[in-house]
């Protein structure tokens, strides 16, 4: 029988965060907007995944434990009033393949204006392309709150991107 922190256990959780980490820094840049706040994040989220991992490993989906713990950490930093940090903008290295980087920054900064749940239903449904039920458990909401929440998010991304609404869709 193995014991929690063997090196059996710090093994699985190297080779977990090896093949995971760039979905999980996806995931958190999209939800935070920034690449330090993105790391930030992830890193924090990997720490409580480490701290859990013997309860990680046997999860039925250990990718979706440790995307419940990036979500959940995110809306918590989010709630708390006592954060004094500032972010800074600075010139990063943008390796993306997008067509057109003015796209990408227009939808980023209308992201950011969304509020924080608003903005994880948003990467939930669309970038990560989860259910309503799925989505509605990972954050603690009921479904029909992130039908509602995903409708408002989407008209409130629509007029921040100037972007007309086609014919029958909200």
């Amino acid at each position: 029988m193995r014991r929690p922190g063997s090196r059996d256990d710090e093994a699985g959780f190297v080779d977990f965060m090896a093949a995971r980490s760039g979905q999980l820094y996806r995931s958190a840049y999209l939800l935070t907007t920034s690449e330090p706040a993105a790391e930030d994040l992830l890193q924090t989220a990997l720490a409580k995944a480490y701290a859990a991992w013997p309860r990680v490993r046997k999860a039925d989906d250990p990718v979706a434990y440790v995307h419940g713990i990036l979500i959940k950490t995110f809306l918590s930093d989010r709630r708390r009033r006592s954060s004094t940090e500032l972010p800074v903008a600075e010139p990063g290295d943008d390796t993306s393949t997008d067509l057109d980087p003015t796209d990408r920054l227009a939808l980023m900064s209308a992201l950011a204006q969304l509020s924080t749940t608003d903005r994880a239903v948003v990467v939930l449904r669309f970038w990560e392309d989860r259910s309503v039920a799925q989505t509605a458990q990972d954050l603690g909401l009921t479904q029909a709150a992130v039908k509602n929440r995903s409708l408002r998010a989407l008209r409130e991304l629509r007029l921040l991107l100037d972007t007309p609404i086609p014919n029958g869709l909200p």
